[in-house]
């Protein structure tokens, strides 16, 4: 009898008041019990009172079908698979809460006790935590200001800060007409001090240096001689900091300072390794070069380092002796912040004031994210009721400091910016984006499935299948350009790390570490960006001019003509003799600029005659690159012609070498301008 009950109660039979069974709840079909995930299996049908419905039950695949009648072009196999994976989204029956058990409780809980027995009371411990906040940024803010002192040399003056992308010689022909702009070319110099790191400032779109194009390398042309002593001398439009790297002047861990000096025109710079730095070679000639001045005594050291073991000091404290969530993520999230923001990171500045105005107006909007990413993107989850500091400390906190430290933890990784343009052009910058991405699919299917155990992942998928719609959005919006920050990636990843799970707390340590690089050092940049403004000084595919075969006269001179150019948009020409504009006029104009000639008269302008400068070396050679202006604007360049003084000459190759910005578009380095009116001070007074 408790068999057949059984049965019924499996079977759904119904019994009426008096305890009987029904007739209808008798019958076979009511007690065959059929699996209700098979396809044929019967459908209960609502019942009027006890009247049951005699009509045959409806198969499985009827309501299947009956469900899908607006997709009925997706095969059945097909739909069967759709929704054995919608219901495996949904979990196990009985959720399952993912906690860290400690390793070693004892050890790891060791500093909480601690602090239990010793302070107990909460206003205790509430001072104790001001105070270390207290001595935290007074240790930070005397080590800054320390080794922010300036001091002086003698005969030289005081030290300027310059920064890692400094240069005498601005880029492309930012200088003007013969370098008029970068005046004086000699017989002028100033101390400099520069931070550490230098030597990875490279460029990101080509540079030209003769017929050769610098990209993803620190722009040094030159150093010492090929044969004998000497000072080392660089092209001008090297960067100031890497050269003296290279010429073992200042170090490139800890940064320092010298003495720059102008030694104006020279020839053949010499190609060479060293410091870690491979100098770029250069055969001929350059109106503007400097060396730096040897046995100057002067102390300047960047205080990065010391910096940032302070706050990993004080960070790793906190960790460790803090259990309430709260306290300690905005601690670290505060310490972290200002530490690549004032330290470790920074943008190029003058003065502590400058830099620390420009970071409080980022803290500011970036704690109220820090706010969101704790409260609603899952770290609160991630830390409350977390027992093992010292494991905290470690993937945590470790993972945080090294996500912080983007520009030394990752710059093995050959990937500047995530465009396509430099994925084609940096060697081995496709390849690790294809490992980043497998890594990343793995860990995503990690997580997967432990969002599934804790039945938490259909709502995180719905989460991401928005984030997939905006960004589709984006990226179909005309006239603009995805652009995925180191922000924006962090904020995308962080929910899916809101488990309290190892592997969680590495994750979300790393992308909080992205965000607050990418936030302290840029800013909050747009996720929508103008190709222009992607674009930089990299070449804009104009139409480049098309130059007839040159006419030589012996070593003398040379004159080249052109074709008219291919819209009346273009209305003059400009042409740069080893990468230095020496010629720039307009078709209607009939004048012409020094060194060069052209048809005279108030004709057309077709042709320009470059006259050799006196003293060359007959084989020196000269490189010559030619644009099309249109009013103000310059187009792209063409690739160096090569001219060897005597009947020789290399055509240009196909494609531009490199846009040069239009002087108002020209953003001159502030410290630059500070050092060249302190060059300028010294120069007045004779020195």
């Amino acid at each position: 009898m408790g068999e057949t009950q059984d049965i019924e109660r499996e079977a759904g039979v119904n019994s009426d008041s008096s305890g009987t069974t029904s007739t209808a709840a008798s019958s076979n079909a009511n007690i065959l019990v059929v699996d209700n995930n098979h396809p044929d299996a019967p459908i209960r049908e609502a019942q009027n009172g006890d009247e049951a419905d005699s009509s045959p039950p409806t198969p499985r695949f009827i309501q299947d079908e009956n469900s899908w009648k607006r997709f009925k072009w997706v095969p059945y196999p097909v739909r069967r698979w759709i929704k054995a994976g919608v219901k495996w989204t949904e979990g196990p029956a009985v959720p399952r809460r993912f906690r860290i058990k400690p390793l070693f409780p004892q050890v790891q809980q060791f500093p909480i006790v601690l602090l239990d027995k010793y302070l107990p009371n909460k206003l205790h411990r509430a001072a104790l935590v001001l105070v270390l906040y207290a001595v935290w940024i007074l240790a930070f803010a005397f080590t800054l200001k320390n080794g922010q002192s300036v001091s002086e040399i003698e005969e030289w003056g005081r030290l300027v800060k310059i920064g890692c992308g400094s240069t005498y010689w601005i880029a492309g022909n930012g200088c003007g007409l013969d370098g008029i702009d970068c005046r004086p070319f000699d017989e002028g110099g100033f101390p400099f001090r520069c931070p550490g790191n230098c030597g990875s400032y490279q460029v990101l779109n080509p540079r030209a240096v003769g017929d050769q194009e610098v990209i993803y390398k620190p722009l040094v042309v030159g150093g010492p001689p090929a044969e004998g002593d000497g000072p080392a001398i660089y092209r001008g439009d090297s960067f100031i900091c890497g050269s003296a790297i290279h010429a073992g002047v200042i170090s490139d861990a800890t940064g320092g300072c010298g003495v720059v000096r102008l030694v104006g025109l020279q020839s053949n710079y010499n190609s060479t390794k060293r410091n870690g730095i491979t100098s770029v070679p250069f055969d001929s000639y350059f109106p503007l070069s400097f060396t730096f001045e040897p046995d100057v005594q002067c102390s300047s050291r960047d205080p990065r380092w010391s910096l940032l073991a302070i706050s990993v000091v004080f960070t790793t404290v906190f960790s460790l002796f803090v259990s309430h969530p709260g306290l300690f993520f905005f601690t670290q999230f505060s310490g972290l912040f200002w530490t690549v923001g004032m330290a470790m990171d920074t943008p190029n500045y003058t003065d502590l004031a400058s830099l620390f105005s420009r970071e409080i107006g980022l803290y500011l909007p970036a704690m109220f994210v820090a706010w969101v990413m704790y409260d609603k993107m899952g770290i609160r989850r991630t830390l409350k009721g977390l027992t093992a500091h010292i494991e905290k400390t470690i993937l945590w906190l470790g993972g945080a400091w090294v996500g912080s430290l983007t520009n030394y933890t990752f710059d093995f990784i050959p990937i500047q910016r995530l465009t396509g343009h430099d994925l084609n052009q940096q060697p081995g910058a496709r390849a690790a984006l294809a490992i980043i991405i497998i890594v990343l699919f793995l860990i995503v299917v990690f997580q997967i499935w432990f969002f599934r155990q804790e039945a938490r992942l259909r709502s995180h998928l719905k989460l991401y299948g928005l984030f997939a719609i905006g960004l589709v959005i984006f990226l179909v919006l005309p006239g603009q350009n995805l652009r995925i920050h180191h922000y924006i990636l962090a904020l995308l990843l962080l929910p899916g790390t809101s488990l309290q799970t190892r592997p969680s707390l590495l994750f979300q340590g790393l992308l909080l570490g992205l965000f607050i690089n990418g936030i302290a050092r840029w800013g909050f940049d747009p996720i929508l960006q103008t190709a222009l403004a992607l674009r930089g000084d990299a070449p804009i595919q104009s139409p480049l001019p098309v130059i007839t075969e040159p006419e030589i006269k012996s070593n003398e001179s040379i004159t080249f003509s052109w074709e008219a150019p291919p819209t009346p948009l273009y209305d003059g020409i400009s042409v740069l003799v080893n990468d230095v504009e020496r010629f720039r006029t307009y078709f209607d104009d009939s004048n012409s600029m020094p060194g060069a000639g052209n048809s005279g008269g108030n004709a057309i302008v077709s042709n320009v005659t470059w006259t050799r400068p006196k003293g060359l070396v007959n084989d020196e050679p000269e490189y010559f690159r030619f644009a099309w202006v249109s009013g103000a604007t310059r187009g792209d360049y063409t690739k160096a012609g090569r001219w060897d003084g005597g009947e020789g000459w290399s055509e240009m190759k196909a494609g531009p070498s490199l846009r040069v910005r239009d002087q108002r578009e020209d953003e001159r380095d502030q410290g630059m301008e500070e050092a060249r009116e302190v060059m300028v001070d010294l120069k007045k007074r004779g020195v």
